[in-house]
C-alpha cells in the first residue's frame, strides 16, 4: 500500500513539474506585470516570483481535484486572487509603463489583453459585473493611450502585448 501511494506522489510531482516547465515561465511573466516589477534583469523581480510560488504552491496542494480541469487556469486564477488580496502592497511605483494604474486596473488590464481572458470570465473570476470590468478595462486603456505614443498596451517596451500579436 505504501509503495502505491509513494509512486502516486512521484507520478503526480512528475505531472506538476512538467506542468510547471511549460506554463511556468508565462505565469511568471504574467506575476510581473501585476506586481509592476521590472522584468529585466532576470532575477530582479522577487515580489513576482514569491506571488507565483505561492500560487503554484496552493495549485500544487490541489492538484488531484483538478479531475482533468485545466492547471493553468486554476494557478492563474490562484496569481490573480493573491495578487488582488495583496494589491496594496503592489501600489509602490516602480518606473514601468503600467505603474500609471492602480492595482485593479493593472490586474483586469493584465487579465484582458495578456492573458486573453474573455470579459465575463474576467468578471466572474473578480466577483465584479463585467460592466464594471468593461469600464476599467475602457480607464486603464485610456490611462495609457494619455502617457504618449508607442507606450500603450501593445506598444513597445510594456511586454503586455497580446499573445497572438508577440514575436517569438
Amino acid at each position: 500500500m505504501a509503495e502505491r501511494a509513494t509512486h502516486r506522489d512521484r507520478l503526480r510531482a512528475l505531472e506538476f513539474e512538467a506542468f510547471v516547465a511549460g506554463a511556468g515561465g508565462r505565469l511568471l511573466h504574467t506575476a510581473t506585470l501585476l506586481t509592476g516589477e521590472p522584468s529585466q534583469p532576470p532575477g530582479t523581480y522577487d515580489r513576482a516570483e514569491a506571488l507565483l510560488r505561492a500560487a503554484l504552491a496552493r495549485t500544487y496542494a490541489d492538484w488531484d481535484r483538478l479531475h482533468g480541469g485545466d492547471p493553468y487556469d486554476r494557478a492563474r486564477r490562484e496569481l490573480v486572487l493573491r495578487f488582488a488580496r495583496e494589491a496594496r502592497r503592489h501600489q509602490r511605483p516602480r518606473g514601468g509603463v503600467l505603474d500609471r494604474l492602480t492595482p485593479i486596473e493593472r490586474l483586469v488590464l493584465v487579465l484582458r489583453m495578456y492573458e486573453e481572458v474573455g470579459e465575463e470570465q474576467t468578471a466572474a473570476l473578480l466577483g465584479l459585473p463585467a460592466d464594471r470590468i468593461r469600464a476599467v478595462c475602457a480607464r486603464a486603456v485610456a490611462t495609457l493611450r494619455a502617457a504618449g505614443p508607442g507606450r500603450g498596451v501593445a506598444g513597445r517596451g510594456t511586454g503586455a502585448a497580446p499573445a497572438s500579436r508577440r514575436t517569438p
